[in-house]
């Protein structure tokens, strides 16, 4: 049996392929053939690569919505996505697979599409309340549509067509331990561990945040902080200049987390920090932490406050701060109520009762059995 998995922008896009490729070929018991075909980007090269996925690139493009950029919309639409459906019609009618599953995201635009054009069997997943422009428009060309948020949140979609079942997470992400987190992170555990996530590419503007008010957090907790690639050295030099000398072994500070490192850091925190991209939203439900999220202001339809707000409401175990009230010492004063929280365990159960933490294997087996009929 052959499998496109179609999607490509952000690690919130490819983690999520990488999980449901785990569980069919856990659960399936005939051989599984995984073909990604999308755009080629960082996370998709690396993480499903690793995965011994096989990999072929199309172009793809986008619509940007601010401003300056009017040229480049035209050369997407009338250049890069349509030379993207056709390579992606040459790729499928070559390989002949039995199903497409896409995760979304402007990478899926050109496989879909070609897919359709083939009648070839297309599955989608959408992670958002909102759902991006790439799934709205490619939800008529699915037959099926599995969604992360239940049904009566999510928008836009048939009813008839949306299977609420959660987001996938990679299951090696729940069996992280505080042992291997303090050989990594050289943990004291002296305080509560506090876990700075600014998403799979960091963020500048949580890294400003952070740099501000760090030695005054590091009296209270102590950091495991991620500040992505572009940021890291300016935010090590920076922080190495202002942290107290005896305070700076208890901030630790990475670019990014690989798998061994995020699952030791979830395993060692008691709260975490992060943006609100539905990936990182459903990982920190699955482990079972209180959270403060602080929504990306510049995502598509603003959905990053909406899945933040969606989930705050659902879970009562996150604090919402837009970026516009996000002062530090409103944001330290926020996190210090988490910890007077009368009992902060509660928090992390009411986190974990939202997740569907089998959510990759539900959509595995679905699709098994879509093949096996």
């Amino acid at each position: 049996m052959k499998i496109i998995l179609a999607g490509g922008g952000t690690g919130g896009h490819t983690f999520p392929l990488v999980a449901v490729s785990r569980e069919i070929k856990k659960h399936s018991l005939d051989s599984i053939d995984f073909l990604y075909l999308g755009p080629k980007d960082k996370f998709a090269s690396h993480f499903l690569e690793k995965e011994a996925i096989k990999t072929n690139y199309c172009r793809a493009g986008k619509m940007r919505r601010y401003r300056g950029t009017f040229l480049e919309n035209l050369l997407d639409i009338f250049f890069n996505i349509p030379i993207g459906v056709i390579q992606s019609f040459l790729t499928i009618f070559f390989y002949a697979p039995d199903i497409i599953f896409s995760k979304g995201g402007y990478g899926s635009i050109p496989p879909v599409i070609a897919g359709m054009l083939l009648g070839v069997p297309i599955v989608l997943h959408e992670s958002d309340v909102i759902p991006g422009k790439a799934n709205r428009m490619l939800s008529s060309f699915s037959f099926k549509i599995y969604v992360a948020f239940p049904e009566k949140e999510t928008a836009y979609f048939p009813l008839e067509k949306m299977i609420y079942v959660g987001n996938p997470v990679r299951e090696s992400l729940l069996n992280g331990s505080q042992n291997k987190a303090k050989e990594i992170f050289n943990l004291s555990f002296k305080k509560p561990t506090v876990l700075i996530l600014g998403g799979s590419q960091g963020s500048i503007r949580i890294n400003e945040l952070i740099m501000q008010i760090a030695p005054e957090m590091l009296k209270f907790f102590e950091i495991i902080h991620q500040t992505g690639y572009e940021d890291f050295e300016r935010i090590k030099s920076q922080t190495s200049a202002l942290i107290p000398s005896e305070l700076k072994s208890e901030y630790h500070v990475f670019p990014f987390l690989n798998e061994e490192e995020i699952k030791s850091a979830y395993a060692a925190c008691d709260a975490i920090v992060a943006r609100a991209g539905a990936g990182t939203i459903f990982e920190i439900s699955a482990i079972g932490r209180p959270s403060i999220l602080i929504p990306l202001p510049e995502s598509a339809q603003n959905h990053q406050l909406k899945n933040a707000l969606t989930y705050a409401k659902l879970t009562g175990a996150a604090i919402v701060i837009e970026e516009k009230n996000l002062t530090p010492n409103f944001f330290l004063a926020k996190l210090k109520n988490i910890f007077q929280f009368k009992n902060i365990k509660e928090l992390g159960n009411r986190a974990k009762q939202f997740s569907t933490q089998n959510s990759a294997e539900i959509i595995a087996k679905d699709i098994i059995n879509f093949l096996e009929s």
